[in-house]
């Protein structure tokens, strides 16, 4: 099955986001109460706990949905090939086998690599159902000319990408600009095709909670399959507060258009324990349906070691060196 394929079956119980008409004054009307949005995130870690076979239950579905990344500049085509085997076997049949799943098959959400390494992964999965994810338009400033990143999505999508990780112009959305975000956008997803969108909003260069807000906002309304915090590379990632910004902004999206939109925190979560905290955050805010990786998905790298070695803890009581773990 190609990755393409594989993607559409995947998400074939969800109809995809086909977009909606850029309404200014909607965007406009958007408010954060910053306050309020700190204290409940500051509460979650207390309120919302989880032990034992149940913590081994939400880590092992959090591997479902981390799309296993290698964004460096020193990559080569056999590391590629050694992160798509971690991804087709994330855990150790041994483990598994002790908690009770030996007869499951799981593997990761996806591979995420530069457009050079889109074939290789391609290959790497062929016969899967991981599909692979390709950062795009100019990735991670996103400063290339419109017409290139068009061209890099393009291209990426005829290797056999079956997801695009784009970047937004950043600048639109300090200056306002949303007619301009709601074009690019738009101009993303027509050249996607079948390939699922996910827009990267940056997070940490666009300053405000308001502006993640609405930035979430009109990427929606311009058909993104998803809506993604970081590229990684910033000096602030991923944060709870600005996951529950953008989980509001996905229910309110949701609850005037009908069409339901994935989330993808990326960027500094490394640790087991920091996952469980975004797991809750989705359910609580959006529900179940939301933990699934057609619509939760988290851009990580170490994270998956130290889930394994959490899982390993688990079964024997002793936890072990990270390098046991190794991602390939």
């Amino acid at each position: 099955m190609s990755n393409v394929h594989a993607l559409n079956a995947a998400h074939a119980a969800i109809p995809r986001n086909e977009g909606h008409a850029l309404e200014l004054d909607w965007v406009d009307e958007i408010r954060v109460n910053l306050s309020a949005a700190e204290r409940r995130v500051a509460t979650l870690p207390g309120r919302r706990t989880v032990k034992k076979d149940a913590q081994a239950a939400w880590l092992l579905k959090a591997v479902t949905c981390i799309d296993l990344t290698t964004l460096n500049g020193d990559d080569t085509t056999e590391r590629v090939r050694r992160l798509c085997a971690k991804a087709k076997a994330p855990v150790r049949r041994d483990l598994l086998e002790a908690l009770g799943f030996g007869e499951r098959v799981i593997h990761t959400g996806a591979i995420c690599v530069y457009h050079r390494f889109v074939a290789t992964a391609v290959e790497a999965l062929r016969d899967t159902r991981i599909p692979v994810a390709a950062v795009s338009t100019g990735f991670p400033a996103g400063l290339v000319p419109h017409d290139v990143k068009l061209r890099e999505i393009e291209a990426s999508v005829k290797e056999g990408a079956g997801e695009i990780d784009i970047v937004i112009t950043r600048e639109h959305v300090l200056t306002g600009n949303w007619r301009a975000l709601y074009r690019e956008m738009q101009d993303f997803r027509a050249a996607c095709g079948k390939a699922h969108v996910k827009a990267i909003l940056a997070t940490g260069d666009i300053k405000t909670m308001r502006n993640v807000a609405k930035a979430s906002m009109v990427c929606m309304m311009a058909g993104a399959d998803f809506i993604k915090t970081s590229t990684g590379k910033e000096s602030v990632n991923a944060t709870p507060l600005v996951t529950l910004v953008m989980l509001r902004m996905i229910r309110a999206y949701q609850e005037r258009t009908g069409f339901k939109v994935g989330y993808k925190p990326a960027g500094g979560i490394s640790a087991a324990k920091d996952v469980l905290t975004y797991q809750f955050l989705m359910k609580e805010e959006l529900g179940r349906e939301w933990l699934e990786p057609d619509l939760f998905r988290v851009g990580a790298s170490s994270l998956l070691a130290d889930i394994e070695r959490q899982l390993e803890h688990h079964v024997t009581g002793r936890y072990s060196a990270f390098n046991r773990h190794a991602l390939g």
